[in-house]
């Protein structure tokens, strides 16, 4: 099974489901698949720096992408994490990645 089938057949038999049941006038207005996003988010990476690392092997090792770290957007003193400290990582799928991603994970 290839992207294109899974593609294929959301175009020939999904596309058409929905249009009968939601009424659209317009093959634009149909809801579609823009992209897909994985993310892992650490706690632990506040004390074990190297569990980034390790995530981002395994995100990496799931996707065929290379994950980009995610870092803390503010302060929160109570669990020690300062603004600009790495806490997790993710990848963003779209196209093909996207629809193989998706064939691997429904079978």
């Amino acid at each position: 099974m290839s992207e294109s089938h899974l593609l294929q057949t959301y175009q020939s038999k999904v596309v058409p489901l929905l249009q009968e049941k939601y009424k659209y006038k317009n093959k634009h207005q149909i809801p579609r698949i823009k992209k897909v996003t994985l993310n892992i988010g650490l706690g632990e990476a506040i004390q074990n720096p190297k569990a980034i690392e390790t995530a981002s092997k395994q995100l990496a090792a799931i996707s065929g992408q290379k994950p980009v770290v995610t870092r803390a957007k503010h302060s929160i003193p109570a669990f020690k994490l300062r603004e600009g400290m790495p806490i997790g990582c993710m990848v963003t799928l779209r196209n093909k990645n996207m629809w193989t991603f998706l064939i691997n994970y429904f079978t």
